[in-house]
């Protein structure tokens, strides 16, 4: 077969997924798609999906996003033009239930229907708040004193309400509070502070079907542990201990577990960027399960029937799908009912790489990890050229799910490395707390080190290396080449972070102090931020670079990416500069996706090949 390689469209036309649900009854599957715009898609038992609406898209407001929608008894709610929506099953359209002013995300609707639960924030003060499901009063706040909140869960007969939240300067993986209230004709009493601290980051509470539980994750020491609170007696035990479960909360309406039935949960363990599923009694007894022909499952919901649970799952050679899993079934690809696709999956395999994992021991004595992807496309004899990928955050991981941008990239002869630095998470806390106040200097580190590994091994030739990566990213692009200027011989930067002291004074809300832990805190720290700011060493900036940004960015505004740009005017240096209009921090419009893989091709064959 003549494998062909696969083209900028194919990228830019992938469907992605955000989240899945089941209504109360576990009759009706729900899940959230983007494709150019974000919509909302149902499927009843046995009947084709079906779009809810067309002239609205889901746009959650609340820092990253996520959190988009929530199922109650006969109707769905929803966040689209800065407020919530009311849409009744299986007829109806759908009508605001809130004014739209701030942002809101993780709608979440009370088991008699009557409720509505939600994060908002307005002028940088987050809340947790209610409405009435039907609209008839305006939202009252119910919680408010904290920076940040997330994960508002119901008890079953409604007696107690959970949530997390946490202040300045703690991100959601530093350390985190789990809260829990009594509910009193709509409002807050007895409210108590369960688990957590300012180092100690709890996840998602939930309560057992059953209402004797409170289940959530705690990451207390390198690894996390699944705890159970009874709620009569006020005692806690561990479940499932020693293990990497707690995801970095970037956006609302994350799951990790969720429960099968009264006496069971369904957990997702990461191991190294492999998904494991664990099935768990009440007693601590757990059965894993190998999920093939998936590698990676994310947003785990249970039917309620103690027979079904829904994931988002792929494979390097699956693109991601909705599925349905039966655990009493057999282990097998046959106990996956394919709900959706996000693409028509019509490539072969065989152009599709399949990553295996490497370690090495840097300079420092430290071990590093990063996903390897072998050529799949026509290839020259001896080791092929390279692409070092960073990912953001830099709190984040890349993993062995469907990577579109690998594949695009290894049909093409080049081999292309996902570089978990130390920093990330998926290996445990203390590899993702060795960036604290060293970012700059640790991962530039480990992405050097890893050019050199890959040269030694015979991986990739050292004479054709390209580094590549967005936002956080970026920003480790730049300062490898402004301090290691030898070892990449071409630079991409999507929307890079260019100037620290900007960054910690212009971000948005949710990142505001996140730099304080990563660097150090100001001014006591102005030194650190200004030797690894890669606008004032721009000068010493060398290797030719494509450059592209946002016009609407709030994270990383254009101007940093733009005063970079007059640095390599005035020193001749070969670069390029996109900047898309109406695209934020990170693209969505298939013209750009399109436009910006079609001018990272033409760069790498000019400079790099």
């Amino acid at each position: 077969m003549t494998l062909f390689p696969i083209s900028p469209r194919f990228l830019a036309t992938l469907y992605r997924f955000n989240d899945v649900q089941w209504d109360p009854e576990g009759r009706v599957l729900f899940w959230s798609e983007s494709r150019g715009k974000q919509t909302l898609l149902r499927r009843w038992e046995g009947q084709a999906p079906q779009d809810l609406f067309r002239d609205l898209s889901l746009r959650p407001g609340v820092g990253y996003g996520g959190g988009d929608f929530g199922t109650g008894p006969g109707f769905v709610v929803f966040v689209a033009n800065g407020r919530l929506y009311r849409q009744d099953l299986p007829h109806g359209l759908p009508r605001p239930i809130t004014p739209a002013f701030g942002g809101f995300a993780s709608p979440t609707v009370s088991p008699d229907g009557r409720w509505v639960l939600f994060v908002h924030t307005y002028e940088d003060v987050d809340v947790l708040a209610s409405v009435p499901a039907d609209g008839s009063q305006w939202p009252r706040i119910l919680a408010r004193g904290a920076d940040f909140y997330m994960q508002p869960a119901w008890h079953p007969s409604m007696d107690y309400v959970a949530w997390v939240e946490w202040d300045f300067p703690q991100m959601p993986w530093d350390g985190t509070r789990l809260m829990l209230a009594r509910w009193d004709h709509g409002q807050f009493t007895h409210v108590q502070h369960l688990a957590g601290d300012e180092d100690t980051p709890v996840f998602q509470p939930a309560f057992s079907p059953d209402g004797r539980y409170l289940a959530y994750l705690v990451q207390e020491d390198n690894l996390d542990t699944l705890y159970l609170y009874d709620l009569s007696t006020g005692a806690r035990r561990p479940l499932v201990t020693d293990r990497v479960m707690l995801p970095p909360a970037w956006v609302q309406g994350l799951r990790a577990f969720t429960w099968l039935d009264a006496e069971t949960l369904v957990v997702l363990e990461n191991r190294r960027g492999w998904t494991r599923v664990l099935v768990v009694n009440l007693e601590g007894a757990v059965r894993e399960m190998d999920p093939a022909p998936y590698t990676w499952l994310r947003q785990p919901a249970g039917a309620g029937d103690g027979q079904r649970v829904a994931f988002l799952a792929s494979s390097p050679r699956i693109p991601e799908r909705v599925v349905v899993w039966e655990p009493t079934h057999p282990a097998s690809e046959d106990a996956f009912t394919v709900v959706a696709r996000s693409s028509s999956e019509h490539l072969p395999p065989q152009v599709l790489p399949e990553p295996r994992p490497i370690t090495w021991v840097n300079e420092e004595g430290a071990s590093v990890h990063a996903l390897y992807y072998p050529p799949t496309g026509a290839r020259t004899e001896g080791p092929p050229p390279a692409i070092v990928s960073v990912h953001g955050g830099p709190t984040s991981q890349r993993v062995a799910n469907f990577n579109a941008q690998a594949a695009f990239f290894t049909s093409r002869g080049y081999a292309y490395v996902e570089l978990n630095y130390r920093g990330s998470t998926g290996y445990g806390r203390d590899y993702m707390l060795a960036l604290r106040g060293r970012w700059g200097e640790v991962d530039v580190n480990d992405a050097v080190s890893l050019a050199h590994y890959l040269t030694r091994e015979g991986l990739a030739d050292g004479r054709r290396l390209a580094i590549m990566g967005g936002s956080a990213g970026g920003y480790t692009v730049l300062n490898t080449l402004i301090r290691h200027p030898d070892v990449f011989r071409v630079g991409i930067a999507l929307y890079p972070v260019t100037d620290l002291f900007a960054l910690d004074r212009e971000t948005h809300k949710f990142e505001r102090r996140y730099t304080a832990h990563l660097v150090g805190p100001l001014p006591e720290a102005a030194a650190r931020y200004r030797a690894w700011s890669p606008l004032y060493h721009a000068e010493r900036l060398r290797t030719p670079i494509a450059l592209f940004q946002g016009s609407e960015d709030k994270v990383v505004p254009p101007n940093q990416t733009e005063r970079l740009v007059e640095a390599l005017r005035r020193n001749r240096v070969p670069h390029i500069f996109r900047l898309y209009e109406g695209e934020g921090h990170g693209f969505r419009k298939p013209a750009t996706l399109e436009d910006l893989y079609t001018t990272i091709l033409h760069f790498l064959e000019e400079h790099l090949l």
